[in-house]
C-alpha cells in the first residue's frame, strides 16, 4: 500500500495513494494507523482519500478501527477529499455521522 504521512500543526495527515481501499490493503492501513496512534502519539488524524475511488466493507472496517482507537485516546479521525462514490457508501452505511468529511485541507485542519 502506498501511503504518505506528514504533520501539520500537530495533526497527522495520512494520504492514501491507492485507487481501492479493500481487503488487499485494509490490514496495512490498520497497522499504519495503530503505529501512528501507539508509537507516534497521534491523537488527531486526517485521512486524505483523494485517490481512493472504491472502498469495500474491509476498508470501512479499517476506517472504523482508526476511529475507535483515536476516540479511545480522546482524538478524532476526519476524512479529506471524498469522491461521490465514497460519500454515497458512507451515507448508505450510515457512517456519515461518525466521520466528518472535508474538501478543503485548511478547513479540515482548522476543524481540529
Amino acid at each position: 500500500m502506498n501511503i504518505q504521512e506528514e504533520q501539520k500543526g500537530g495533526i497527522h495527515i495520512v494520504r492514501l495513494n491507492e485507487a481501492r481501499l479493500d481487503s488487499n490493503c485494509s490490514s496495512t492501513l490498520k497497522t499504519e494507523l495503530l503505529r501512528l496512534i501507539e508509537n507516534e502519539g497521534a491523537v488527531n488524524l486526517l485521512l486524505d482519500l483523494a485517490n481512493v475511488d472504491y472502498i469495500d466493507s474491509s476498508g470501512l472496517g479499517a476506517l472504523l478501527f482508526g476511529h475507535r482507537h483515536l476516540k479511545g485516546n480522546k482524538g478524532r479521525l476526519k476524512l479529506l477529499h471524498l469522491n461521490p462514490k465514497v460519500q454515497t457508501l458512507l451515507r448508505i452505511a450510515n457512517l456519515e455521522n461518525i466521520f466528518e468529511g472535508y474538501e478543503d485541507e485548511e478547513a479540515a485542519l482548522a476543524s481540529f
